[in-house]
C-alpha cells in the first residue's frame, strides 16, 4: 500500500505559532509533506519559516488561488498528490502525537478519518459557551438523528483519501463547509468513515477564521443532505461527482 500524507495548513499571519506546530508534526511515522497555504507574500508566517529546519518533514509554500479559508484549502488540495490529505489548523501544536493513530485508521481502508472531540478520549477545552452549545448540539444531531458515523461532524481537522478528493465535487463556497460536504457525500456513497479521539483548545492568539453565522446557511444545506440520505433513502447516484479525465 502506498504511504505518505500531505498536510494542508491554511495560514493567516501565524508567525508566532507555526514553528511550534511544525515541530509537533515531526512525530509522524510516514513520509509527510506540509503545504503552507497563504494569501499574500507579506504574511508573517513566511518570515518565520525562512531559516526553519523542517527535517524530517518537507515543506512547500502554496499561494492561495482563491479567497479566504476555502480558497486556501482548495489550493492545498490542488497541490497535493499523496494517498492521504490532512487539513490541519495553524495553531494546533498539541495533537501531533495523535496523528499516527489517525493514519493507522486510514491504512485500514477508510476514505475519511474524522478526529472527534466528543468520543471517549477526546475533549474540547476553553470554548466560549455559545460556540460550545452550537458545536455540541450540531454534533449530537448529526450523529444521533442524521446518523453520520462520527460524533464530531463539524470538525475542520480531517483526513481525506485521494479517492474522495479526486471523485467528489465540492460545491461549498464559504469557509470550512466543504469538510461537512465531503463527509455527507462520502456517507451517501457508502464509503467507509472512521473516527479517532482528538482534543481541541480555543485559540489563544491571533484571529480565528471560523465565522459560524456567515457559514451557517451552507452548514444547514449539508445537514439537510445528511437527513435526506438517512430518511429519504437518497443513494449514490445523487452524489455530484467531479468530471473524470478521458483517456
Amino acid at each position: 500500500m502506498n504511504r505518505g500524507v500531505d498536510i494542508v495548513i491554511p495560514v493567516f499571519n501565524e508567525g508566532g505559532s507555526i514553528r511550534r506546530v511544525l515541530d509537533s508534526l515531526k512525530v509522524i511515522e510516514q513520509p509527510a509533506r506540509i503545504l503552507i497555504c497563504y494569501d499574500f507574500p507579506e504574511d508573517d508566517t513566511l518570515l518565520a519559516l525562512r531559516d526553519y529546519d523542517p527535517t524530517p518533514l518537507a515543506i512547500e509554500l502554496v499561494r492561495n488561488r482563491g479567497r479566504g479559508a476555502l480558497g486556501a484549502v482548495l489550493s492545498g488540495f490542488a497541490a497535493s498528490n499523496a494517498p492521504w490529505v490532512l487539513v490541519f489548523p495553524a495553531d494546533d501544536d498539541y495533537n501531533g502525537p495523535r496523528l499516527n493513530a489517525l493514519l493507522q485508521r486510514a491504512e485500514e481502508g477508510y476514505d475519511i478519518v474524522a478526529p472527534s472531540r466528543f468520543m471517549p478520549g477526546g475533549s474540547m477545552q476553553g470554548c466560549p459557551w455559545l460556540k460550545s452549545v452550537l458545536v455540541r448540539s450540531s454534533a449530537f444531531f448529526l450523529y444521533h438523528v442524521a446518523r453520520l458515523p462520527t460524533r464530531d461532524a463539524s470538525n475542520g481537522l480531517r483526513l481525506f483519501s485521494r479517492r474522495v478528493l479526486e471523485t467528489i465535487s465540492i460545491e461549498s463556497t464559504r469557509g470550512f463547509a466543504y469538510s461537512i460536504e465531503l463527509l455527507v457525500k462520502t456517507h451517501r456513497l457508502g464509503w467507509r468513515i472512521a473516527e479517532t479521539p482528538f482534543i481541541w483548545h480555543e485559540r489563544k492568539s491571533g484571529k480565528s477564521r471560523f465565522l459560524t453565522v456567515r457559514w451557517l446557511p451552507q452548514y444547514l444545506r449539508w445537514l439537510c443532505y445528511a437527513l435526506a440520505t438517512t430518511f429519504l433513502r437518497r443513494g449514490p447516484h445523487t452524489v455530484k461527482l467531479r468530471p473524470q479525465p478521458t483517456s
